[in-house]
């Protein structure tokens, strides 16, 4: 397949086919689409030297990694980095990937910016007291936002779960099933992610009446081991929870370990519910999932927010137009769960 015959095949000129595969704006936004589909259904794949030539453009997308063991190891992030890579392919793009020191970031934006190594950046795990957006802003680098940034939702392009609503849903059926001592494993509440689902647990007890105690809330990375050590320090408790909500199947693996190991059962003695992020390697799949959980797929998330991004890139005259898309989580039935045992005949 060369430019001819996919030019002959959607009957277009070579030029405009050119053209909107290279992203040149004079070309309609529904034409562009419908050449760059055209050209992966057929397997058509432009000379990427030639485009960068063409247009002044990278052809790359940026994505900024913190320099720490949990980050690195992040499934979350590679899951993402997998959705984002299906579209950059499509698109014709390369990713570019720099792992620094958390404090060195503010350092690489402005490199990247000065040495235009890349078109756009995709920013992660948005923090309570976030700025990057607004250096990026001052930098004119098209960037959109993994999470949402409180008070900046109409100022940024963002892909987002809705975390409080899939947190507060959570709480909500295991209230349902009787518990009212529920351990709470979230991740690091200094990301924005964090805070929203610790809202959505509090606002589902909260409706209920049921008391709010901090000590069956911990917050941490979301490893296994740390999932482990809470879970059986408040099963070892006086007053010990009789469900568990966590932030990540690493956690709730933990959970799981902490319930076993103190001879008791999950789904019968101890219920656990987490969220799932459909993560390739950590499978919870089947008509009945090992855990019940809150599902919403990061590589889907990835794939939609490559796909704004380069979008916004191609067209340059949406620069000031900020896309949004916030993605529900589904609730999915599993054996994790059951009624306490005080309200069972």
């Amino acid at each position: 397949m060369n430019l001819k015959e996919l030019s002959n095949r959607l009957n277009l000129s070579q030029t405009t086919v050119s053209r909107a595969l290279n992203g040149y704006p004079e070309v309609s936004a529904k034409t562009r689409q419908r050449v760059v589909d055209m050209a992966r259904d057929l397997g058509y794949a432009p000379n990427q030297q030639a485009q960068r030539l063409a247009t002044g453009k990278t052809m790359s997308i940026g994505h900024v990694l913190p320099r720490s063991p949990n980050e690195m190891l992040n499934p979350i992030f590679m899951e993402f980095i997998a959705g984002a890579g299906l579209t950059y392919a499509q698109y014709g793009y390369d990713m570019m990937i720099s792992v620094v020191a958390n404090d060195d970031e503010e350092a690489i934006y402005r490199e990247i910016a000065n040495r235009k190594k890349v078109d756009g950046i995709i920013v992660h795990a948005p923090r309570r007291q976030e700025t990057r957006h607004k250096l990026l802003k001052k930098l004119n680098i098209p960037f959109l936002m993994h999470g949402r940034i409180t008070g900046a939702e109409a100022e940024t392009s963002w892909v987002d779960i809705n975390n409080r609503r899939a947190f507060e849903r959570a709480t909500q059926f295991l209230l349902d099933l009787g518990h009212r001592r529920i351990g709470f494993l979230n991740g690091n509440e200094e990301m924005e992610f964090a805070i929203r689902r610790k809202e959505g647990y509090i606002n589902a007890l909260t409706k209920a009446g049921c008391e709010i105690d901090p000590t069956l809330m911990h917050s941490s990375e979301m490893t296994e081991p740390l999932g482990t050590e809470f879970a059986l320090n408040l099963l070892r408790s006086s007053n010990p929870p009789t469900a568990f909500l966590t932030s990540s199947i690493t956690l709730a693996i933990g959970a799981e370990t902490a319930v076993k190991s103190n001879g008791l059962q999950v789904g019968n003695d101890v219920s656990i519910i987490t969220h799932d992020d459909v993560i390739s390697f950590l499978p919870n799949s089947g008509e009945s999932p090992h855990f019940t959980c809150i599902r919403s797929s990061v590589g889907e998330a990835g794939q939609r927010a490559a796909e704004i991004l380069i979008t916004d890139i191609i067209d340059q005259e949406s620069n000031d137009r900020h896309v949004t898309h916030m993605m529900e989580a589904d609730l999915i039935l599993g054996q994790s769960t059951g009624p306490a045992l005080q309200n069972r005949g």
